[in-house]
């Protein structure tokens, strides 16, 4: 007969001892149904924001919000009520209250018991493995029909300590979120930055002089072919009998460009004798010129170390030239992106070799390519480490979830 699992979690603070209790939401919850008023704040509930603060718009949710104009269904909750939106529950669609005001009537809402310390639930109720509970509680026809219905809920199980520990537990992460917070924030105002220097440091369509640039350099920029600066190469085609687990050669695809750069994610290797095309050279600029995603065209990124046995997916095109980092700072400004476009047309979803002999651009001098080339580089640099730090911080609050909760 197997022994009963020990409710204690693999890490804890010390001074806390004994097992936690698994107990139902519907034994640690009652359902709030009170009307709100005019004058309260609208909040909402979203995936990945929890219960904010206000009403989310379109551009936060990513898709057209319809709003009712009528508010007298609106339910009023207080800070540390418990909201979820029955339809995207089971999609993490759940938190707790930060201030009092009112939500849509579309949402569940729950009054926590003095066993609970409210904001711990938003870490708890958050976890893979909870929100793999409310999955299952869910139901409808398809995915995008499933509800969690109250009767539903109040079966979710979930183990909680005392509420000192609670408390304990609840302030430790949001600490770490308060960094994490901080990191995001130090990564978008570089990313922001770039984004506007790449459009001050080109010219604009049409002007032969960028906006902003380095002391010593006054020469009009001049209008060249691109295929008169950078060398393209084809990618390699291979079949699926053609993949090996590894020890072969190894081909870079798009899952293999993030950020302006070259990485480890998906990786596929090939037999090396059906290898027919040029390894990729430290410096080469690599771009994603066919995918299933439009969005995807035109995505790229510079390859910083030497890497042998190496090459590129049919699917991508690569650029050789005398000022690598120049060409893929290039790549980056809003001149490439209506490049590529104009050559999608309506229809189409690559970028093809003769596309890319017909494209031009301006160039200014080698010495003043080489200066921003580097700026660009470096700038690239500093935000990858920056998302090396925000992805080390966010891989680490989701173990420290798995050890820290039962």
């Amino acid at each position: 007969m197997s022994k009963k699992k020990k409710m204690v979690p693999q890490l804890r603070f010390p001074g806390f001892s004994g097992e936690w209790e698994e107990r139902k939401l519907g034994e640690v919850y009652t359902q709030r149904n009170e009307r709100g008023f005019d004058s309260l704040q609208i909040l909402s509930v979203s995936i990945h924001h929890g219960v904010s603060n206000e009403e989310l718009d379109s551009d936060t949710l990513g898709k057209k919000v319809r709003r009712s104009e009528d508010k007298s269904l609106y339910k009023h909750v207080y800070a540390g009520d418990l909201v979820l939106n029955m339809m995207r529950a089971w999609q993490g669609a759940i938190g707790v209250v930060q201030t009092e005001g009112m939500v849509s009537p579309a949402y569940i809402t729950a009054i926590p018991s003095a066993q609970l310390y409210p904001p711990f639930m938003d870490y708890c109720l958050r976890r893979d493995e909870t929100i793999g509970q409310i999955d299952n509680l869910s139901y409808g026809v398809t995915d995008f029909r499933k509800r969690l219905y109250w009767d539903s809920f109040t079966d979710v199980l979930c183990c909680i300590p005392s509420v000192a520990e609670q408390e304990k537990i609840t302030n430790f992460f949001k600490q770490l979120d308060r960094l994490i917070t901080l990191h995001q924030r130090k990564l978008t105002h570089l990313q922001v930055r770039k984004k506007g220097l790449l459009q001050k440091m080109f010219p604009k369509a049409g002007e032969l002089f960028p906006e902003l640039r380095f002391p010593g350099f006054t020469d009009a920029w001049e209008q060249r072919k691109l295929t008169d600066e950078v060398e393209l190469y084809s990618g390699l085609t291979y079949s699926p009998n053609d993949v090996i687990k590894g020890g072969g050669t190894l081909v870079l695809r798009s899952s293999n460009v993030k950020n302006g750069e070259v990485i480890n994610a998906d990786n596929i290797y090939v037999k090396s004798e059906v290898v027919n095309v040029d390894n990729v050279h430290e410096g080469d600029v690599i771009v994603v010129v066919r995918n299933g995603s439009r969005s995807l065209i035109g995505k790229h990124g510079q390859i910083k170390a030497k890497m042998d046995n190496t090459v590129i997916g049919a699917f991508m095109m690569g650029m050789r030239s005398s000022n690598t980092a120049f060409t893929n700072a290039l790549l980056s400004t809003p001149v490439f992106d209506k490049e590529v476009e104009k050559n999608l047309g309506a229809t189409i979803n690559q970028i093809t070799n003769g596309m890319f002999k017909n494209m031009h651009f301006m160039f200014p001098n080698e010495e003043e390519q080489i200066k921003i080339g580097d700026y660009f580089s470096n700038l690239d640099n500093l935000i990858t480490l920056h998302q090396r730090k925000l992805d080390h911080l966010q891989n680490r609050k989701k173990a420290l979830l798995q050890q820290m909760f039962v």
